[in-house]
């Protein structure tokens, strides 16, 4: 049996940063990663479908390119197979960057290979036996295929598998409204594939706001994406040429079909009964306000115990433990705001609370929307789809949450963070002087229009 003074079980983007502050405390660690170094982001996610994001963002700009006075001969083609390169080129020079950094740490072992608890101080892999008084899961997530009709019966693409496509699709069957979904439906559409969403929900991205779903679905029917909600009854068939996709209200002809329903986390087979550790309903490993699980010793970080399905979540979790175990701190992952992107394009910026959820919060509040047609730098840039929202109490004058839907809206909404995160009130932030010419210069202009409902 080899013994450590931490095991780090998963590779992703809490594990390893934690890890590596532990052996720079002069601890003995090991790290287990079963595929890949980086989890989903470096791997199958963030920095993959960004890449592509960008090339299917730079295929729409050349097409129009005439609305700018810049006309290109000829229709825009698109190679796959370049475009395939170039995302794998960003993910593998990330992976090899961190398989560089820990090769060069005394103190670290990384062994690849598939983890499982004998008891709560040890686990097995490759045959071997390792104990540690400290043990951390940041085993990740992956897709969901759910139980439908003749699923088992095509041959369907997932958010990990599509991106090794080289090839372009003549018509894309998405299955799921949500963010993933939406980010693969828009890109493919760029590329010049026809593209269909279907959505059992009756609206897409349903945790936001209405008035900001009903703007996602014009931004992407304006591409020309077909998108079916309040679906019921999805079925599949191969057909001749593809894979037929039956619906209670469709009936669409698709060459390649994506689930893209969720994901669920990669808990399944840890072991975790031998363990003693609990997990919800759902598979999340329950943790407590410091991300201890009920087993004194073990920790669980990442997307695997349900606080957050985001890489800059993940990394929070990272921050939180090695402040609390290594710091002598006590940070808590209650005090985070959660914030995150949808990255279609105009992308959309997102914080705190939901209007829907101020109302049902029972606060008193005040609202205040401004459409991205009243910017200047939008309308500069020809893009002026979306609007800003914000959300205040009336009382405390606090800001309770925030959505840009708009050009750089991922971007700006990180004033608004800064400011939530600060506890800076909204007349406060009204006084700041922004740049100009931005889109940020609006948010003073946003707050300053903030009335009660």
């Amino acid at each position: 049996m080899k013994s450590f003074d931490a095991i780090v079980i998963g590779g992703g983007q809490a594990g390893p940063f934690l890890a590596a502050r532990m052996v720079e405390k002069g601890m003995k660690v090991a790290l287990i990663e079963r595929k890949f170094l980086g989890g989903t982001c470096v791997n199958a996610g963030c920095m993959p479908t960004k890449t592509l994001v960008a090339s299917a963002r730079a295929a729409h700009v050349a097409r129009s390119g005439a609305v700018y006075g810049v006309n290109i001969p000829g229709e825009i083609a698109i190679d796959m197979k370049v475009v395939r390169a170039r995302a794998e080129t960003v993910t593998t020079n990330a992976r090899n960057g961190l398989i560089g950094w820990f090769a060069g740490m005394d103190g670290m072992t990384v062994i690849y290979g598939h983890a499982r608890f004998e008891d709560p101080k040890t686990v097995s892999v490759n045959g071997e036996t390792l104990t540690a008084p400290r043990i951390f899961l940041n085993v990740g997530a992956r897709p969901v295929i759910p139980d439908l009709p003749g699923i088992n019966d095509i041959d369907y693409l997932t958010s990990t598998s599509i991106i090794h496509l080289d090839t372009l699709p003549r018509h894309l069957a998405v299955i799921g409204g949500s963010y993933i979904g939406l980010e693969f439906a828009q890109m493919y559409r760029r590329f010049g594939a026809e593209v269909s969403v279907i959505e059992h929900g009756p609206k897409l991205a349903s945790r936001e706001d209405e008035d900001i779903s009903d703007a996602i679905a014009d931004v992407l029917r304006s591409e020309g994406i077909d998108i079916h909600t309040g679906v019921s009854d999805i079925a599949f068939a191969r057909s001749s040429d593809g894979i037929t996709v039956a619906t209670d209200s469709a009936r669409i002809d698709a060459s390649h079909v994506l689930i893209a329903t969720g994901r669920k986390p990669n808990t399944d087979d840890l072991g975790l009964d031998a363990a003693g550790v609990i997990t919800d309903k759902h598979g999340y490993i329950t943790v407590n306000d410091s991300l201890a699980t009920n087993v004194d010793g073990i920790w669980a970080l990442g997307d695997c115990n349900g606080h957050g399905a985001f890489t800059h979540t993940s990394y929070n979790d990272f921050e939180i433990a090695a402040a609390n175990l290594l710091d002598g701190d006590d940070r808590k992952v209650s005090s985070r705001i959660l914030a995150y992107a949808l990255y279609i394009d105009p992308p959309l910026g997102r914080v705190g609370m939901t209007e829907k959820q101020a109302r049902a919060s029972g606060r008193k509040i005040m609202i205040s929307t401004r459409p991205m047609s009243r910017v200047g730098r939008a309308n500069e840039r020809g893009e002026t789809k979306g609007f800003m929202k914000v959300i205040a109490d009336a009382e405390t004058k606090k800001i309770l949450g925030a959505a840009i839907l708009g050009i750089e809206g991922d971007e700006v909404i990180h004033g608004i963070i800064d400011a939530m995160n600060a506890g800076t009130t909204y007349p406060a932030l009204q006084w700041s002087v922004p740049i100009h010419p931005t889109v940020s210069e609006l948010i003073p202009t946003l707050l300053g229009d903030l009335k009660p409902v």
